[in-house]
């Protein structure tokens, strides 16, 4: 079934060369375009596209004041086409209902493969089926045992809607947290600073953007640097270059592999929304090392690849929703009377 686009961007040059970008790509077809925000919600409401791409920054009415107005109509996605400029405010919009965003390149005619593979990759990851012959809907654990665990660090991988799920459970962490959160959401260099500081705005325990050999403390939170790998080692933080894994850096499974190392029984894997399989193998060497790993639930993914992949593999002891999830976090991390 053809993906019918609307095409949303100030620059009249954008959108000929986004559209025609599309265009190309198989089964995808621009049915429309707007040269800002009011435009856009008038195409939506004439042509009912199936997606929409959206600039961040347009006059007369935002990306983010457009997405706010989408979601006011529809659930349709909204895919934010953002360059290093606009990275504030694509986290505000990602946060206010815009499915995920993808970088804008500095010369889309210089590497179009590249744009149209990312574009058609998260595009098609929104549209997938739903998973039927596994028991991905059941809680396969009994989710207050966790509380009975001595847990000492609690690791989170996410990719596709991650921003927004992340937002809703690290803003409801307890104010005495007694162990470290460390954080591999998919997201390039740079972005990853602006959504570490919104994250720190909103919750009641410190977050930060992890540095190289930065001593880990208890009760913070660490995400990892666009375009860095993060490593647990010892008490430290160790932030690398190495090839990308699952096509990306940072990689859950880094993190979460090196975290199983470090804190053995004592780790809490989770595994959140997002395309592709990242996490999988993370949570395997979480599981051998006696570790405990959580998935969110079909229902409140964005994409279901990520948990799904991992509730496949048979490496996933609970799953729970978006509410559930921050709850089970929020007991098993703060200080104990």
């Amino acid at each position: 079934m053809v993906k019918r686009i609307l095409v949303v961007d100030d620059s009249a040059f954008m959108r000929k060369i986004i559209s025609e970008q599309i265009n190309q790509i198989d089964g995808f077809e621009v049915v429309a375009t707007a040269m800002n925000g009011e435009a856009a919600i008038q195409k939506m409401d004439q042509f009912n596209p199936d997606v929409i791409t959206l600039d961040v920054e347009m006059p007369r009415m935002c990306g983010l004041e457009t997405v706010k107005r989408i979601r006011e109509k529809s659930q349709v996605p909204v895919f934010m086409l953002s360059s290093l400029k606009g990275q504030d405010t694509t986290i505000q919009a990602l946060e206010s209902g815009a499915t995920d965003f993808i970088e804008k390149p500095r010369n889309i005619r210089e590497r179009p493969g590249e744009f149209q593979n990312e574009l058609a990759c998260r595009i098609n990851a929104v549209f997938q089926e739903p998973l039927k012959n596994y028991t991905h809907n059941k809680k396969l654990m009994k989710i207050n045992n966790l509380n009975d665990k001595e847990i000492k660090a609690i690791v989170i991988g996410a990719s596709t809607g991650g921003p927004r799920a992340l937002l809703e459970i690290i803003c409801q962490l307890p104010t005495h947290l007694a162990v470290p959160v460390f954080i591999a959401q998919h997201m390039p260099e740079g972005f990853t600073t602006s959504f570490a500081k919104r994250l720190d705005q909103c919750a009641s325990v410190p977050v930060k953007e992890a540095k190289h050999e930065e001593i880990i403390k208890p009760g913070t939170v660490y995400l990892a640097p666009g375009n860095y790998h993060m490593e647990i080692v010892g008490h430290e933080i160790n932030l690398t270059q190495t090839a990308k894994i699952n096509g990306v850096r940072p990689a859950v499974d880094t993190l979460f592999q090196t975290a199983a190392c470090a804190y053995g029984k004592h780790l809490l894997a989770v595994i959140l929304t997002g395309m592709g399989k990242d996490g999988t193998v993370g949570m395997t060497h979480v599981k051998e090392r006696k570790g405990h790993t959580l998935a969110q639930d079909e229902a409140s993914c964005v994409v279901y690849g990520m948990p799904g992949n991992a509730v496949k593999a048979e490496v996933v002891d609970a799953i729970a929703n978006l509410g559930e999830i921050a709850s089970i976090l929020n007991e098993v991390s703060k200080v104990k009377k």
